[in-house]
């Protein structure tokens, strides 16, 4: 049973939305059409991708920070890497690599050999997924210059039909 603070007109049933005259309708589709287009014209421009330098610099203050535990080189190391996690275009493990420079590159009381390692590793992981790399043609393009690609199909040559 419903309240009795409803009017008897919508007991049981739902409120329809009202209907929109066919003009309204049509203008009213076509703001929400150019609102939803419009949207992607209005990005914010993509920050520079980090350079070579600035990537061997932050490797060696992370190598600096593992070995002497000091904190001029950690933080440095620590603010140079914490705004590249927020780059859209650099890898998942560059941002591994960066994300344990951040949270180990503290000053801690002992300089354990785990906490050492890991900076470390993080370190020569940045020379390794960061830096952008060429695109490489395509094996298998002729136009590339490259040794042919198998042909396709090769390994179906039994089956009837082939």
């Amino acid at each position: 049973m419903h309240p009795p603070s409803l009017p008897t007109a919508l007991r049981g049933r739902r409120p329809e939305p009202p209907v929109l005259p066919g003009r309204l309708a049509l203008l009213a589709g076509l703001a929400w059409l150019s609102a939803l287009t419009a949207a992607p014209l209005v990005q914010a421009a993509e920050p520079p991708y980090p350079g070579r330098e600035q990537l061997r610099e932050l490797q060696l203050l992370t190598f600096n920070c593992a070995r002497d535990n000091q904190p001029d080189d950690c933080d440095r190391a620590r603010l140079l890497a914490d705004p590249l996690l927020d780059h859209p275009r650099l890898s998942g493990l560059c941002k591994d690599a960066l994300w344990t420079i951040r949270e180990d590159g503290v000053v801690v009381s002992d300089n354990s050999f785990e906490r050492r390692d890991r900076l470390d590793r993080a370190g020569e992981d940045l020379m390794r997924f960061c830096p952008r790399n060429p695109p490489s043609p395509a094996r298998g393009s002729g136009a590339a210059g490259g040794p042919p690609g198998p042909m396709p199909g090769a390994g179906f040559r039994g089956l009837p039909g082939r």
